[in-house]
């Protein structure tokens, strides 16, 4: 084990006994106070999941916050571009089967168009998420502690996994039409 590793192994350790201390101390003036024991149990949690930031290098994180917000950009704009593309789909079709067959009319916009309109709403969706997040971690580092938003990551998976089962309906439908 590096002494770097064993270091921080101590002083974890030395943080959880700390912590169980606070906690049965808390538990022993109160044992009644539920509320207390959760709160308690939270701050830990929290003490345990930030992370602090020397002020050496915080420049760094600074840069990192930033690289990270113009990578969720770039998705955002792939998203929008890929929800305009599709939602135009339904019309290029149109077009092309008036060109082809022009006695044979179709009404139908299908499913694409608002397929697309949700993947642009997503984009933007995720460029003001981008935005916000950026804006929280700059928060954060300017305290010297960051610490991960998990709510913000499901809140996205959910997003593109809805909109993903939407595009395998898509797909499936429009595969048996001719």
């Amino acid at each position: 084990m590096p002494a770097n590793a064993g270091q921080i192994a101590a002083k974890e350790y030395h943080l959880i006994t700390l912590s169980l201390r606070l906690l049965v101390d808390r538990l022993e003036t109160r044992p009644d106070n539920l509320v207390t024991f959760g709160a308690t149990a939270m701050q830990m949690q929290k003490q345990r999941d930030e992370a602090t930031i020397d002020e050496t290098k915080r420049a760094t994180e600074y840069l990192a916050n930033e690289r990270t917000f113009l990578a969720w950009v770039r998705t955002s704009i792939a998203v929008i571009s890929l929800g305009f593309v599709l939602a135009r789909f339904s019309v290029w079709l149109r077009e092309l089967s008036i060109q082809r067959q022009p006695q044979i009319r179709i009404h139908r916009w299908g499913i694409s168009l608002p397929i697309g309109v949700a993947m642009m709403i997503l984009g933007g969706a995720l460029t003001m998420l981008a935005a916000w997040r950026y804006h929280v971690v700059n928060r954060d580092i300017q305290r010297g502690k960051v610490s991960a938003d998990r709510g913000l990551v499901v809140l996205v998976t959910a997003m593109v996994t809805l909109l993903s089962v939407a595009m395998i309906v898509f797909a499936l439908l429009t595969a048996k039409q001719p």
